[in-house]
C-alpha cells in the first residue's frame, strides 16, 4: 500500500508531469531538464528524487553528471505511466518542449563524439 502512495503521490504534482513528458521521448541530462523547465537546478534534483523514490524513473551516472530515464522494468508503473503521459497535453509542455530544443540546438558537436540516442540531449559536458 505505501509503494501506492509514493507513486500516486509523485504523480500529483505538476512539475513532475512534466518532467515525466520531456523524458516519454528519452534519457535526459539534469541540465536540459534545468533549462527545459526554466527552474533551478535544486529544485529540478528535488523532483527527480521524488519521481527516482516511487520508482518511476531511474538514473545513470556519468562523470559529475546524472542523466534521467522512464523506468520501464516494472510492468505496472510502466503502463501507468504511458496511460498518465498520454492524458498530458502537449500544449502544457509546448514551451518546456521549446526550451529543450533550444537548449539542445546551441550547444556545439563534440567532435569524434556519437550519440548514444538521438532522442536524448547531451550537454557540452556530459
Amino acid at each position: 500500500m505505501d509503494d501506492l502512495l509514493t507513486i500516486f503521490k509523485a504523480l500529483s504534482e505538476e512539475t513532475r508531469l512534466r518532467i515525466l513528458k520531456l523524458l516519454e521521448n528519452g534519457e535526459l541530462c539534469v541540465c536540459d531538464l534545468v533549462a527545459s523547465l526554466d527552474m533551478s537546478q535544486p529544485k529540478v534534483s528535488f523532483h527527480l528524487n521524488v519521481l527516482k523514490e516511487s520508482g518511476l524513473i531511474r538514473d545513470r551516472r556519468q562523470g559529475k553528471w546524472t542523466h534521467y530515464r522512464i523506468e520501464t522494468a516494472d510492468m505496472f508503473r510502466r503502463m501507468l505511466l504511458l496511460s498518465v503521459v498520454e492524458k498530458i497535453d502537449r500544449g502544457i509542455v509546448a514551451g518546456d518542449i521549446a526550451r529543450l530544443n533550444g537548449f539542445i540546438g546551441a550547444k556545439p558537436p563534440r567532435p569524434g563524439v556519437i550519440p548514444l540516442k538521438k532522442s536524448g540531449g547531451r550537454c557540452g559536458r556530459c
